[in-house]
């Protein structure tokens, strides 16, 4: 039977077919177009500036989905308060798997920082998969006396709350939520000096002027550490990363527990046809399990998407939990 036999029957059911056939009408021709899907370009919108880990992981992704299908698939960049204007247009979008949407931990935290918000999370969208973290690296002047976590704990709670400070990309940004995290599990105060921007950030801590940075991945990190102007205290995942295996994590080494990654969230408007997400979760995964895939992602210090729709949404739900307690507690706030 064609699609256009499966409307006629879904608007026009027969008495004794009833709401039964015209349910089974619909899905049938949402399970058709699935079969078609993608039949035209697919837009990824990133709610942040170009040159981030969100752009990065947006083109990475739509090289490889083009790869896939054939069919080209193209990153559009709507920036602007903490990602939610990009967010919302996300939100805004036709929900038949033709907008999706490509985002980072502001997605779950701006609920925590501003008054109003244009989009709930866990309602207003479907996660396709979750994952593709990026693991941070705690370093530090080599001006200050430490080496591992520990260290840096016990002297911090050797001066007064302030003494010691640690760079920012901005309020409520990456770095500023992992420098408060290692705060709360250390329970000490290093002060947050803000700048516009992790550049700014980093040459800061390399001046000198700051004296503590959890730089942002180990690619951007490491080339510092390797010419010693700064020195690394360990990774931010719970596991040791494999491009750095001596370094410890920080959990290991004085921060029971701590954990910061930047992952990344790829999804569709709530409304998207289930099928529609289950066939873009299977091409995701597809294809950056291909080896010469998952080495161009791992390169750039990137770990791959593996995650289903459903354990995508338990994911976030968690990380929505975890940071909830992290900036009630820390205070942290958004300009």
């Amino acid at each position: 039977m064609t699609i256009q036999s499966f409307a006629s029957i879904a608007v026009r059911p027969h008495r004794s077919v009833g709401r039964t056939a015209a349910v089974a009408a619909l899905f049938a021709i949402t399970i058709a177009c699935a079969a078609d899907f993608p039949v035209k370009p697919i837009r990824i919108i990133t709610p942040f500036p170009p040159g981030g880990s969100v752009d990065l992981v947006a083109r990475l992704l739509a090289a490889d989905l083009t790869r896939t299908w054939g069919q080209q698939v193209v990153v559009d960049s709507h920036a602007g308060a903490s990602g939610n204007i990009g967010t919302e247009l996300g939100k805004r979008a036709a929900a038949d798997g033709y907008t999706l949407l490509l985002n980072t931990l502001p997605f779950i935290t701006n609920q925590f920082v501003y008054t109003t918000m244009p989009y709930d999370p866990l309602v207003d969208f479907v996660p396709i998969t979750a994952g593709a973290p990026v693991t941070a690296v705690l370093v530090v002047h080599p001006s200050l006396p430490v080496r591992t976590a520990a260290e840096l704990i016990a002297l911090a709670k050797s001066k007064p709350p302030g003494a010691i400070n640690y760079a920012s990309s901005g309020p409520a940004t990456n770095p500023h939520i992992a420098g408060e995290l290692v705060n709360y599990i250390g329970q000490i105060s290093l002060a947050a000096i803000q700048y516009k921007g992790g550049g700014p950030a980093m040459a800061a801590t390399i001046s000198g002027e700051t004296q503590v940075f959890v730089a942002p991945s180990i690619t951007y990190a490491m080339p510092q550490v390797a010419a010693r102007r700064l020195r690394a205290l360990g990774v931010s995942s719970l596991q040791r990363s494999p491009m750095v295996p001596h370094l410890p994590t920080l959990s290991e080494s004085g921060l029971p527990g701590y954990e910061f990654v930047t992952w990344h969230v790829f999804a569709a408007p709530v409304g998207t046809p289930r099928a529609i997400i289950n066939q873009l979760n299977e091409a995701v995964r597809a294809a950056v399990v291909m080896p010469e895939g998952a080495q161009r992602w791992r390169e750039r210090g990137i770990e791959v998407f593996t995650r289903t729709s459903d354990e995508s949404l338990a994911y976030l739900k968690a990380e929505v939990g975890k940071w909830r307690v992290i900036f009630k507690e820390r205070g942290i706030k958004a300009e």
